[in-house]
């Protein structure tokens, strides 16, 4: 018998953020990437154990940051298909600018926004 190792629909590699206020972050993606929850486990005193939201085709993990678990900013890297448009969701999502879209010396046009937590979001077209 051939056992699915892994949830269907999962990438083999998941990013994991552990952050200060991981439902300000669900609520950020959900609005800026039109994330989806798939799973959440809540610690008994109602903070995230541990959730799982889908952007796209990739799944990314989630907890409030604890004791021997630390909360910490990361940086992460999405493709959106129209970067000017998900740049103004992510800031009405309470996003903080990084950086304002533009195109340098690669075919992406890229933008940047931080997240409630701290995260930056780096948001790209390839345009060229």
């Amino acid at each position: 018998m051939n056992q699915p190792y892994k949830p269907q629909g999962y990438s083999s590699v998941s990013v994991y953020m552990m952050a200060d206020g991981a439902q300000r972050v669900i609520n950020f993606l959900i609005e800026a990437f039109d994330a989806q929850q798939l799973r959440r486990y809540d610690n008994p005193d109602g903070s995230i154990m541990h959730a799982e939201v889908k952007i796209d085709d990739t799944v990314v993990m989630i907890a409030d940051g604890g004791e021997g678990y630390p909360a910490f900013p990361i940086w992460l890297h999405v493709y959106v298909p129209d970067v000017d448009a998900t740049y103004r969701r992510a800031l009405a999502a309470g996003g903080v600018s990084v950086q304002e879209p533009v195109q340098k010396d690669d075919p992406d046009r890229r933008a940047g926004v931080k997240d409630p937590a701290g995260n930056t979001w780096w948001i790209a077209t390839q345009v060229g």
